[in-house]
């Protein structure tokens, strides 16, 4: 692959810090990510800032088929070049942000789940994985590289400092795993902190199945919301409408302490206290 560095200064294009872009500059790197991401034949990969092709190239030599999304107009003519020159035919860009992108649409009309990989900027990282998350139907796995901060956050488990929003609807609905660590230098510009790749393989159905997943993700984002207070406090704080009397009530036929905090619960116990919640929110306000 033809360094970053000398890609941008013949196109005269200069990274956008606003749009997060460091480019993977170590082709031993991308072909080890596509490598763990497990592309086949008959995957249609969608990739997620394809940038200047570091990922694309292996992703699409392995695929039956890649749309790449990227933001940036500046550079799709500079990947286009590279797939070119790369006798690359089977990759469509698309430019747009991938935030209001139709993820569910694109399977339909790849006809299949979508295997998703992306190099993904800290900035939209967390709305990125909600995204995915909301879109699982139709997503066979996810292979992301990501600040390694914020893989942290996403694999951590209960009791640990880390443990947070993303970890609980992750948990609730995937398998999630540490793939490898790429260091900064591995990209251009180099950012200031290492990266981590991981993987993410939904499962249908859950472990533990809400009765209400939408009002499982507000539970858990009200308990999170004030993650220094007590569930009790964080819960009657939040936009879930309760007082803190009934906070404490419904946390006690949960099981849970009230005086805990959100990031000593397990997956299956935010589970149990979203299904009290919803039974309680039944018998005030019909139809909730």
């Amino acid at each position: 692959m033809t360094s970053p560095r000398a890609l941008l200064t013949a196109w005269n294009i200069q990274a956008k810090k606003q749009l997060g872009q460091n480019f993977l500059n170590d082709p031993n790197v991308a072909r080890a990510i596509v490598n763990r991401a497990g592309i086949t034949g008959d995957d249609v990969v969608l990739e997620i800032g394809p940038g200047l092709g570091a990922m694309t190239i292996p992703a699409a030599a392995a695929a039956g088929r890649v749309i790449a999304v990227d933001k940036d107009g500046r550079i799709i003519d500079l990947l286009r070049t590279e797939l070119l020159a790369a006798d690359i035919a089977n990759v469509e860009i698309r430019e747009a942000d991938i935030l209001r992108v139709d993820l569910k649409a694109i399977a339909r009309e790849a006809g299949r789940p979508l295997v998703v990989l992306g190099n993904l900027p800290y900035n939209i990282s967390s709305q990125v994985v909600v995204q995915l998350i909301q879109a699982r139907s139709r997503i066979d796995r996810a292979v992301l590289m990501l600040q390694k901060e914020m893989a942290q956050r996403i694999c951590a488990g209960p009791g640990s400092k880390d443990y947070g929003r993303l970890s609980v609807m992750l948990g609730y609905c995937a398998h999630t795993q540490v793939l490898m660590q790429v260091r900064a230098p591995s990209f251009f510009p180099a950012p200031k902190v290492d990266s981590t790749v991981i993987g993410i393989r939904f499962a249908t159905p859950p472990p533990f199945p809400a009765d209400d997943e939408a009002l499982l993700f507000r539970v858990v984002k009200a308990a999170f919301g004030k993650r220094r207070k007590t569930l009790r406090n964080a819960l009657s704080q939040s936009d879930l409408n309760l007082d803190p009397p009934t906070s404490e009530q419904i946390l006690e036929k949960a099981q849970i302490d009230p005086m805990r905090r959100a990031e000593s619960l397990s997956v299956a116990a935010f589970v149990r206290l979203s299904n009290v919640t919803g039974t309680y929110r039944k018998m005030i306000e019909p139809g909730a």
